[in-house]
């Protein structure tokens, strides 16, 4: 038998699963994680303290910062993506483990009643 918050569980899932499983709507959600995970690389590059002073100079003279721009967006953006899509996946998975037990449930006791 299936506890209270499972039953919950799956009529929520079964009426937002498709939206979130959108790419577009996963990256929208997701950004501000991935900012956050790529802003530090930022951080790192433009603070002298991680870089010995040779290093910091020739990055410095050959870093194109359009470059540099859209690969920190890249990067923010594969993680939000990767980040909810994975999200998505273990909450689909928990989804049919659950719709499994309650079919198997139902047959259970529907061999009972004959």
């Amino acid at each position: 038998m299936l506890e209270e918050h499972e039953k919950r569980f799956i009529e929520y899932w079964e009426k937002k699963r498709l939206t979130e499983r959108k790419t577009l709507r996963q990256l929208l959600v997701g950004i501000p994680l991935g900012l956050l995970f790529a802003i530090p690389i930022l951080i790192a590059l433009f603070s002298g303290k991680f870089w010995y002073k040779r290093a910091d100079a020739a990055a410095n003279a050959q870093l194109n910062p359009t470059v540099l721009i859209i690969a920190i967006l890249l990067i923010a953006a594969f993680f939000a993506i990767f980040y909810k899509r994975q999200q998505w996946e273990s909450k689909e998975q928990y989804y049919n483990e659950l719709k499994a037990r309650e079919q198997k449930q139902i047959n259970v006791d529907s061999e009972m009643q004959r």
